[in-house]
């Protein structure tokens, strides 16, 4: 007869056992799965049409920049879709992926396909390719650009404390969240919107061939559903893949051809594994890979915005670009 203590230890021997055999099959599992994320790229050895997403808020993203040289660099990738669903961001970074944009499409069709939104500098993005396919309820435009910043002068006033400051120059440092803001200050930034503003509404008419008084009219930062996109001239066509498949034909590219989605390539710290294991794991726990990541995602993709500002304010008062 077994005595007691050898029973407890053969139970916690199973125990041990059982945990490092579930241990070994996600292992298993996430090393087979980056390993077909990474052999995923021998797909784009064949003839194909690549696609890739430009989502959330826009900034300065070389990585994406890189995927888009790349995809224009590809001799397989036939054409290019751009998949868009963003409120706007950053004008320099909207204007970065703009001119990412006009080179590919020196050397093969770009086609926007617009599904929930693309307005200010989601849309500036879509004015960038040959064709721009929208759904008939997404939202396009809000062609504009703002400059905010927060007055904190009245709260600091109510808690007692005042900031002093010697600089060298009236302008420097303005506008202040301090203090007032100076009329000279105001006319200087006003000056630097209305001049990047300008230089967003030569890009519509200029991508669009419209007249620059047509662009203007519908530049005081309204919003368009697809259908009424379509009707101003803002977008060629509304429909999905069937309709961007037909125009990509009227450029001789097979209309059969496989839609191939590209992604940039991430850094995250993989430990062993990779970055698809470390993505197979993600999806499992439901732990962040990196803390920037996190962080962008609780403070909704704006919390590291600067500069100049091309976005569709979504919530709270309605503003005007």
């Amino acid at each position: 007869m077994t005595d007691p203590e050898t029973l407890a230890d053969r139970r916690r021997i199973r125990r041990k056992l059982r945990f490092w055999r579930i241990t070994a099959v996600i292992v298993a599992i996430a090393l087979v799965a980056g390993l077909a994320l990474r052999f995923d790229g021998v797909s784009r050895r064949a003839d194909h049409i690549a696609r890739i997403d430009i989502s959330g808020v826009i900034t300065d993203d070389q990585k994406m920049l890189d995927l888009i040289d790349e995809a224009a660099d590809n001799d397989s990738a036939k054409a290019l879709v751009i998949r868009i669903s963003s409120p706007g961001g950053t004008t320099y970074g909207g204007e970065r992926i703009h001119k990412a944009l006009l080179r590919a499409g020196k050397s093969k069709p770009v086609v926007a396909d617009i599904h929930t939104l693309a307005a200010s500098a989601g849309y500036m993005i879509a004015v960038s390719t040959d064709h721009i396919v929208a759904g008939e309820s997404s939202i396009v435009g809000s062609i504009g650009v703002i400059f905010q910043y927060p007055q904190l002068r009245e709260l600091l006033d109510k808690i007692g404390v005042r900031m002093e400051e010697i600089k060298s120059s009236p302008m420097k440092a303005e506008p202040s969240p301090f203090h007032d803001t100076s009329e000279e200050a105001k006319a200087m930034i006003r000056s630097m919107v209305l001049d990047s503003y300008d230089w967003f509404v030569d890009l519509v008419a200029t991508q669009r061939q419209m007249d620059r008084a047509q662009v203007l009219a519908l530049a005081d930062g309204s919003i368009f559903t697809g259908r009424q996109g379509l009707k101003n001239g803002l977008v060629d066509a509304l429909g999905g893949d069937a309709e961007i498949r037909a125009y990509l034909k009227t450029r001789d590219i097979d209309e059969k051809l496989e839609i191939v989605d590209w992604e940039p390539e991430t850094n995250s710290p993989g430990l062993l594994l990779g970055s698809g294991a470390t993505s197979l794991l993600q999806q499992f726990l439901g732990i962040p890979t990196t803390i920037s990541t996190e962080i962008d995602r609780l403070s909704g993709g704006k919390l590291f915005l600067d500069g100049l500002v091309s976005v569709w304010q979504v919530g709270g008062q309605p503003r005007r670009d």
